[in-house]
């Protein structure tokens, strides 16, 4: 090595030395100024350790362990060095000046389409400079400034600590504060004595309405309170909604929660209490009044002052409708409301009645309110219909392989198609995506697709299941899909091209917890066309025992399926409480055809297929503490071919493994099956370029997540999974499912993931590094010790980088 070349590289490495001290986190505190170092809570045995810690105002900033640096003040650091505070102020003011200019012109009206414009260009620069000015620029956003100990947010954490300790029961605790300070850094302890916790010993009710008393009993099994149990002052907010809600749902629709008071009576000695529940009368002498429907008027205004309204009178079913034309079913719209002339008042009637409406998706918003008269009540539900036509087209990027490809895609919707309050739906996609070739070693190549499709939603079931389900099943948001839809795949290795038509149904409970379709017709014309050389390779496999190659024949594919979608505590809408979401599918394929003689099919010209297929799919999000969760993913998939399919199934029914969203240390759909070896390259590494389809498919897959700073998250991972085949396949050893050996052949991946969180998208980059490969020799399977200073990443081929839009799971 060269003097010169030895310079250099010393100098980079003093280049480092001074850049991470530059970024010390002491570096550049003022005289009185303190590093919050760390905080520590010590004494919390019985409470809800994550709760009280959230309640602390101040916290460290996250850092490098060992090293005095932190990610987040780094990047806030480098924002300041180019944050400019007073000249944004002077921007701004300048920014104001003209657009205040700008819009006196307008509302003079001597303005013109380029003023207007200009201004629209001005108000948002002023919106992005007073943000800057608020929260700094995008580097001072995203990271995080040094935290500076005060004391009194220290003080103010004391205090909110105390107060959640005495609403949990712990009314005899007590919390101190202790500073320790060395040098500029300081560490504070939060000191707690908890002390007995409080329970209850016991809770009654006082009414002097015989009624109300009866009802409340009637549902205590209910009660959020219950003896025994520790006292909670957040479940009395609770209770008290509860028996809110319960009496609103029971015709007392001017009842509310200021008419329920808790009086809560300690004995310090045995540490319990007792709780009494008031239910106040609404004035001396008064009862709570029980209110019936004595109308319902249904308003369908006109979309705009153009179109004049007609005010149409009709009724159906004890309901009055008013429409601007006489253009929408009245019987489709009766079944989304659940009142009826006499029934008692019900706060949840009119809450689902309120959803159902706008699960119709045809009018721009649905309001109701009520005209009461002694005891009766009208119903008024008022609304204006949607747009008549929607048009959307969207350009961006998507990654379902390996490389991000741009998209086009547009959809047209028709709304009340027929008067019926169908929808009609139109839609077109084009994108371009890098995959892997399976006919030319190396490189990534251009993968084409488009579809397209044309398809009506009726809002209620029809044939088979039209009588009699509109009025029974309006609750559950029942619809018809029927589809015609195209689709083309170019990929190096086939043209792909495929005719289908649906008609599927679908239906989910009130609360959204199942939701349900059955596709009752699944019909596809399918036909390929195939590169040479991959051709060639079918035939060779095929000359082995293999018929795959019968997978990409002009064929036909029908099927009937059914999925049920278990969804508990609403997984993928909240990520603070636990939550999971199960999907089961099930998949009957050429069913008709047990009913016609295989034979009569001996000449065809189509390639036919029969086949069963299954697939459980179980997601659990953990909420560990406010910044980090633990997330898996149980995948279980079934599929078999019989009868005419001659072992083979239509190549969209296989089961892969391996990707962004699968196994991430492998590349995508070329894990497996079983313990086959793939062919070995001249450089000794495993040729990947072929997909790799099975019939029976497991995956488990484990994430371990923390916010690190700002917009960005960190994730580790443990993937472990694989698929099989149930029949031995002569050209792919190993591939074939057996009990006692299976365990063997499950691969494990494990790795680093990276994600920008900006909460309407994420944008996710994994590492995965394989650790145990089954495509080796059963004693040379545990390859994670591949890894070393010399080689992070292992041996060549060993880690996989996945880029992706979203969790993947």
């Amino acid at each position: 090595m060269s003097v010169e070349v030895r310079k250099i590289k010393y100098i980079n490495f003093l280049f480092l030395i001074l850049l991470l001290w530059s970024c010390s986190l002491t570096r550049g505190l003022k005289q009185n100024e303190l590093l919050l170092y760390d905080v520590q809570t010590e004494g919390i045995e019985k409470s809800d350790a994550d709760a009280i810690r959230s309640l602390i105002q101040q916290k460290p900033n996250t850092r490098i362990p060992v090293l005095n640096l932190s990610p987040g003040v780094m990047v806030y650091h480098l924002g300041t060095a180019f944050y400019d505070s007073s000249k944004l102020s002077s921007r701004l003011e300048q920014t104001q000046v003209e657009a205040r200019e700008l819009s006196q012109l307008i509302n003079e009206g001597n303005s013109s389409r380029k003023v207007e414009k200009r201004y629209r260009k001005l108000e948002s620069s002023i919106s992005n400079l007073e943000r800057k000015l608020d929260y700094g620029n995008w580097f001072m956003r995203t990271g995080n400034a040094k935290v500076i100990l005060d004391s009194a947010k220290v003080a103010s954490s004391r205090q909110q600590i105390n107060v959640y300790l005495q609403n949990n029961g712990f009314f005899d605790a007590k919390v101190k504060t202790q500073i320790d300070i060395t040098g500029k850094k300081a560490e504070v302890s939060y000191l707690i004595e908890e002390n007995a916790g409080y329970r209850i010993d016991s809770i009654f009710t006082k009414s002097d309405d015989p009624s109300i008393y009866q009802l409340l009993e009637k549902h205590q099994r209910f009660s959020l309170l219950r003896e025994g149990e520790k006292y909670a002052q957040t479940n009395l907010t609770k209770e008290r909604q509860r028996v809110e809600d319960l009496m609103k749902d029971n015709g007392y629709y001017t009842f509310s929660k200021s008419f329920i008071e808790y009086n809560v009576f300690k004995d310090t000695l045995d540490k319990k209490v007792v709780i009494e529940q008031l239910i106040r009368k609404p004035g001396q002498g008064e009862n709570h009044r029980l209110y019936t429907i004595d109308s319902i008027i249904f308003t369908i205004a006109s979309p705009n002052d153009i179109i004049p309204d007609e005010k149409i009178h009709s009724e159906w079913d004890n309901v009055q409708f008013i429409m601007y034309q006489d253009r929408y079913a009245e019987k489709i719209i009766r079944s989304r409301i659940f009142q009826k002339k006499g029934d008692v008042y019900s706060k949840n009637a009119v809450i689902e009645t309120q959803r159902q409406l706008a699960n119709l998706d045809v009018f721009r918003f649905v309001n109701i309110s009520f005209d009461t008269l002694d005891n009766r009540i009208r119903t008024k539900i008022f609304t204006r219909p949607n747009q008549k036509f929607q048009i959307t087209n969207q350009l961006g990027a998507s990654v379902t392989e390996q490389l991000p490809g741009p998209f086009f895609s547009h959809s047209l919707r028709n709304r009340n198609l027929f008067r019926g309050l169908e929808i009609f739906e139109f839609n077109f996609r084009a994108g371009l995506e890098g995959v892997a070739s399976a006919t030319t070693e190396g490189g990534v190549y251009r993968s084409r697709e488009l579809s397209t499709s044309a398809s009506i939603i009726y809002p209620q079931f029809l044939v088979p299941f039209n009588f009699g389900t509109l009025e029974k099943f309006g609750r559950y948001n029942p619809r018809t899909r029927t589809l015609l839809g195209y689709s083309y795949v170019n990929r190096p290795e086939y043209v792909r091209d495929a005719l289908n038509t649906i008609l599927a149904y679908t239906w989910a409970t009130r609360n959204l917890k199942h939701q349900f379709s059955v596709n009752l017709l699944d019909a596809n014309l399918i036909r390929s066309n195939l590169d040479s050389l991959f051709r060639s390779r079918l035939e060779e496999l095929q000359a082995q025992g293999n018929n795959l190659i019968n997978s990409f024949l002009p064929s036909y594919v029908s099927s009937i399926s059914g999925q049920v979608i278990i969804n508990f505590n609403q997984y993928g809408l909240y990520r603070r409480n636990q939550a999971s979401l199960w999907r089961l599918f099930v998949e009957s394929g050429g069913t008709t055809f047990n009913f016609v003689d295989p034979e009569r099919l001996a000449d065809r010209n189509l390639n036919y297929f029969q086949f069963l297929k299954f697939q459980s799919d179980f997601r659990r999000y953990i909420p560990l503490t406010n910044n980090s969760t633990f997330a898996y993913r149980l995948n279980l998939g079934l599929a078999k071919p019989y009868g005419i399919s001659g072992g083979v199934l239509p190549y969209e029914k296989y089961f892969f493994a391996g990707g962004s969203t699968s196994i991430r240390a492998w590349q995508p759909r070329r894990l497996g099956p079983g313990s086959f070896t793939p062919e070995t390259r001249e450089d000794g590494t495993f040729d990947y370029r072929f997909e790799q389809p099975g019939e029976i498919l497991f995956e488990a897959m484990f994430e371990f997540r923390r916010k690190l700073f700002g917009y960005f998250d960190g994730a580790f991972f443990i993937d472990a999974g694989n698929t099989w085949t149930f029949a031995v396949d002569p050209s792919r050893e190993g591939t074939d499912f057996k009990v006692n050996r299976f365990y063997k052949e499950l691969a494990i991946g494990t790795g680093l993931g990276l994600r920008m969180d900006f909460d309407f998208l994420v944008l996710r980059l994994d590492m995965g590094i394989k650790a145990y490969d089954p495509a080796r020799p059963e004693k040379e399977r545990f390859i994670l010790d591949n890894i070393s200073f010399k080689q992070p990443f292992g041996e060549k081929g060993q880690q996989v980088f996945n880029i992706g839009i979203g969790y993947p799971f």
